[in-house]
């Protein structure tokens, strides 16, 4: 509906009346609006959680069908409409980039705060006082935290720490079939590339590439570089050794003339002097290249047949449409400068390789090149084999994962054990706080101890175990043990000390899941209001 009104200088003006289409809830109401949206989503996650969690199959408006259990994949590729589910979508993501691991457990957390909040409501307890408790049984958490760490010497020597915690990682992953192998292939690569001065990894140098056939088990660590290209000639040798590359990003043909005239080639002279000139040019270029001492070509562009049969001719090997990324991964790993002209090119510009050989797949006709003993050995590619393009996609996903959390050890040692082993030591902290403050706050407190025992609750339950029942049993021997390594024995090994299971998360990540789920809760108290527009009324 619309009304046509006038301003007091005679202008018109259209007024819009969609407040019929509009349901607007405030206070209270607009609260339990927002935790029942976060509650939805970190239920639907819940069932994820742990080493036994759940996988999720995800079919995308053009039916690609994704099966993953990671909480950041899940989140992204779920169909959110709730502007407060959004802001979890958004967390659980802040987890997958600065962390890399721990992105379901931050949103269950979060969800659990939320629920307890909600009770905290229907006593009548202020939003904001609840937010202010949450505030400070978190700093009071994550102070806990760095009192029961433990830290290990991130020692290029001793990788079994590492790989332990890599393991944990993939543990509750598709790829647990192999998280062994998985694991060393990710601490190897992290070691490879690692700063050990600067305390610090550049990803850039490590490389996945994915390739469908054969298994997980045949995923490998190559000290090198991976281009999914081969030889631009089959006669090409297959195999190069002591290499010295040429990098040209600059196209393998005659230049042509930059006027908007056009050639028309009226008799037979005409044509052989263009093919002969032609000729001539690519001889020319292919013998700039071999001046250098160059006897391997890696165009971006690509080149004719011509030109490909005088670049065999001419003994000079040479690969064609090498993508912009793997052509500056290979100037990194060679050593090599990227050339734009021929005429630029000088032996000092070449890239050194120990050998460049073409990796083929049993009876397919796919190959594969492989630059190997590079001249900077930090750049890596992890290649993925697998069985179709879904095992792929995950077990990509898995090894970023545990590269992730390999990195934050390189950043921070210290480690806390998992299992639920440190939020229920952080719930008894904050609980023995809790009874030490007079305000209204305690409540807030002895909740956000309680909400931490569902990380726990979750990991049991999803295990298969009484979920109250062993959470209650793990908390009473953690108090007369005082012993915080003690966890849910998820895999029922036999014991609940996750030391002796090798159960371990870094502190990194911990304090962060921790911290970030309290931040988002708090934004969330403190949003009192919410217009919704129904029909085809505006917002």
């Amino acid at each position: 509906m619309a009304q046509l009104s006038f301003d007091e200088y005679g202008r018109p003006f259209i007024v819009l009346r969609d407040q019929d289409k509009q349901e607007r809830l405030t206070g209270i109401e607009a609260l339990k609006s927002h935790i029942m949206a976060a509650k939805t989503v970190a239920n639907t996650l819940k069932t994820s959680l742990g080493p036994k969690g759940m996988d999720k199959i995800l079919v995308s408006p053009d039916n690609d069908v994704t099966i993953t259990n990671d909480g950041a994949t899940i989140l992204e590729k779920m169909h959110v409409e709730h502007e407060i589910a959004k802001l979890l979508v958004d967390l659980s993501k802040s987890q997958d980039d600065e962390i890399g691991d721990g992105t379901t457990g931050v949103v269950v957390l979060a969800g659990a705060l939320l629920e307890h909040a909600e009770s905290l409501l229907d006593k009548g307890i202020h939003p904001i006082r609840i937010a202010d408790g949450y505030e400070q049984a978190s700093q009071i958490a994550v102070a806990h935290l760095d009192k029961i760490s433990d830290s290990f010497e991130v020692n290029p020597n001793n990788k079994e720490p590492l790989i332990e915690t890599a393991m944990t990682t993939l543990g509750s992953k598709i790829a647990s079939r192999c998280h062994r192998q998985l694991a060393e292939i990710a601490v190897d690569a992290i070691l490879s590339v690692a700063d050990f001065e600067r305390r610090d990894v550049d990803f850039e140098l490590i490389k996945m590439q994915t390739k469908e056939g054969g298994e997980l088990d045949d995923t490998v660590l190559v000290k090198g570089v991976i281009v999914d290209k081969d030889m631009s000639h089959p006669q090409m040798p297959k195999q190069i050794k002591d290499c010295k590359l040429a990098i040209l990003t600059c196209p393998f043909e005659p230049p042509k003339p930059k006027t908007k005239h056009k050639l028309d080639v009226t008799s037979v002279e005409d044509y052989q002097k263009l093919r002969e000139y032609e000729k001539e040019t690519f001889v020319k270029m292919i013998k700039q290249v071999k001046d250098t001492g160059a006897n391997l070509a890696i165009c971006q562009w690509g080149f004719d047949d011509e030109a490909n049969h005088l670049l065999l001719q001419n003994e000079l090997p040479a690969v064609r449409w090498v993508g912009g990324p793997e052509i500056e991964l290979i100037a990194i790993a060679t050593g090599g400068r990227i050339v734009p002209r021929f005429n630029e090119l000088t032996s000092d510009k070449l890239g050194n390789a120990g050998v460049v050989r073409e990796l083929t797949f049993g009876t397919t006709k796919d190959r594969m090149l492989v630059i190997e003993d590079c001249k900077n050995t930090r750049a890596v590619t992890i290649f993925i084999r697998g069985g179709n393009k879904m095992i792929l996609d995950e077990g990509k996903r898995s090894i970023h994962d545990a590269l992730c959390v390999i990195r934050n050890l390189v950043r921070d040692n210290r480690i806390v054990y998992g299992g639920g082993a440190a939020e229920i030591a952080c719930s008894l902290a904050v609980s023995a706080e809790a009874d030490k403050v007079a305000s209204l706050e305690q409540y807030a407190m002895h909740a956000f101890a309680d909400a931490l025992e569902n990380v726990p609750n979750a990991l049991a339950e999803n295990s298969g175990l009484s979920p109250i029942e062993t959470t209650s049993k793990v908390k009473a021997m953690q108090v007369a043990q005082n012993n915080p390594r003690l966890g849910v024995d998820c895999v029922h090994a036999g014991t609940n000390d996750m030391k002796e299971q090798h159960v371990i998360e870094t502190l990194h990540g911990k304090r962060q899941q921790i911290t970030l789920a309290t931040q988002l809760v708090r934004m969330i108290l403190k949003i009192d209001d919410i217009r919704k527009t129904h029909g085809d009324g505006r917002q």
